[in-house]
């Protein structure tokens, strides 16, 4: 029977950076100690346990079904601790705690950071930390506890993730305040792909729609600009020479305000499909924080209409 020590810290927490990042040397950097040092604690678990726990391949390593087994276990080990220590905070109310966010770029940009402001306004004590990342990546930080709530614009629901709120987030054509276009109460693509686009990368959803809308009226449309920074197509855009960019309401909001640009909706039905998606783990008990900030999230995406 293995020794319970062998379960114990540095050893499980440097198993679990290897599972996440699939290398010894990648863990070895995250955690900040030599690469030897990860691989002697691995092989140590590996030795109490009498079994490997990895498939060493060229490119990397993956847990095979004892890694796996011990994954899971060790993770929710891990959220029952921060569980306790939280509750014990909570018995404070929400004078302390820390809030993980995971988050696409547009939202990202105004709308998320405004609303912590709000909520520190009447919760001071509680800390925030914001990871701006891709769609994909976000109900995978959720799913494995790395955050506390993703927002994005999720197709589907994954496995082991909750989904506390989908709401709808239409595309808008953006443009300055001087473009011919400027005027329309509502736009289609036809009159849109007259004038010259700033897009996002093909595997967004903007694009992924744009694309799917464009060829079912079979349209054509000049790409005049590319990029995977949200804010450049906007800059692009603000800039005139008649280029029109696409972005959603909630992450636009601010720049609106200003009279920097102007935001038209779009009549075609592909420009609808889009749903913003609060995401956290399914089964999970969110700390007292985490669980107030969802509920200001929800009710704050409701409220924008």
């Amino acid at each position: 029977m293995p020794s319970p020590r062998a379960l114990q810290e540095p050893a499980v927490r440097y198993f679990l950076e290897v599972v996440k990042t699939g290398s010894v040397k990648e863990a070895a950097l995250k955690l900040n100690v030599a690469p030897s040092a990860v691989s002697r604690q691995v092989a140590r678990l590996e030795r109490e346990l009498d079994t490997l726990l990895f498939e060493r391949h060229a490119r990397g390593m993956v847990p095979n079904a004892a890694g796996e087994l011990l994954a899971a276990h060790a993770k929710r080990a891990q959220q029952d601790i921060e569980r306790v220590a939280n509750d014990i905070a909570g018995l404070r109310g929400l004078r302390t705690g820390h809030v993980r966010v995971a988050s696409t770029e547009g939202f990202a940009f105004d709308f998320i950071p405004r609303l912590i402001a709000q909520f520190r306004l009447k919760h001071a004590g509680i800390r925030f930390h914001l990871e701006v990342c891709a769609p994909a990546d976000i109900s995978r930080l959720v799913r494995d506890g790395e955050a506390d709530v993703g927002i994005t614009l999720a197709a589907l629901p994954e496995p082991g993730v909750e989904v506390e709120l989908r709401h709808p987030s239409p595309i808008l054509a953006v443009m300055a305040m001087d473009h011919p276009l400027a005027q329309q109460r509502q736009l289609s693509l036809r009159q849109v792909v007259a004038y010259p686009l700033g897009l996002p990368q093909e595997d967004s959803s903007i694009r992924r729609l744009l694309d799917a809308s464009c060829s079912r009226q079979e349209l054509r449309y000049e790409l005049a600009m590319s990029s995977n920074h949200a804010n450049s197509l906007l800059s692009f855009a603000a800039a005139g020479g008649g280029s029109i960019a696409f972005y959603g309401p909630l992450s636009i909001r601010t720049l609106l305000q200003s009279k920097a640009l102007v935001a038209i909706p779009l009549k075609d039905r592909e420009m609808h499909e889009r749903h913003l998606a609060i995401e956290t783990m399914a089964g999970r008990s969110l700390p007292d924080a985490a669980r107030a900030f969802v509920r200001f999230l929800v009710d704050a995406v409701k409220a924008s209409g």
